[in-house]
């Protein structure tokens, strides 16, 4: 009897590690969401200010700063930005996937594997709707580098 009562209890410490380890893989979702959210702000406004700029000029003193450095600058500093973008998407979508090869894993000593399984579900549809919303995801950053690049270039050859 005591031996059915402590693999109950091991089963029961093995749900709790399970239940701690998906919400953690959530909340790391939810903090790739959130510096999705911030880069884009900042890349907007970057954005806007080169915008605002070009249309309504600079200063007019002797030692005002040029409509064209201030789209030189713009495009170094959001490239630049654009760049750490695309190393903290991969750093988080590596560490989200270590979370989920770890989450399979405990799920071989539950009942039910329920990523396990909704992961083979997704790979056999020939539309994954999670595939297509990453895609989208990881080509913003590349899409904003080469929208910068564009501006950097006008700014110098303007």
């Amino acid at each position: 009897m005591a031996e059915q009562e402590q693999k109950q209890q091991e089963r029961q410490e093995l749900l709790e590690i399970y239940k701690l380890h998906a919400e953690l893989a959530d909340h790391m979702s939810q903090r790739r969401e959130g510096a999705n959210r911030l880069y884009v702000s900042l890349l907007v406004g970057l954005l806007l200010f080169a915008g605002t700029v070009q249309r309504f000029g600079t200063s007019d003193s002797a030692d005002g700063i040029s409509a064209d450095a201030v789209l030189i600058w713009t495009g170094i500093l959001s490239v630049g930005l654009s760049v750490s973008w695309c190393f903290v998407l991969t750093s988080y979508r590596k560490v989200n996937a270590c979370k989920f090869i770890i989450l399979q894993d405990l799920e071989r000593c539950l009942a039910y594997a329920f990523f396990t399984k909704e992961d083979l579900q997704f790979k056999d549809m020939k539309h994954n709707p999670y595939w297509k919303r990453s895609i989208r995801a990881a080509t913003l950053p590349w899409f904003s580098i080469a929208l910068f690049i564009l501006v950097l270039l006008f700014g110098v050859f303007r």
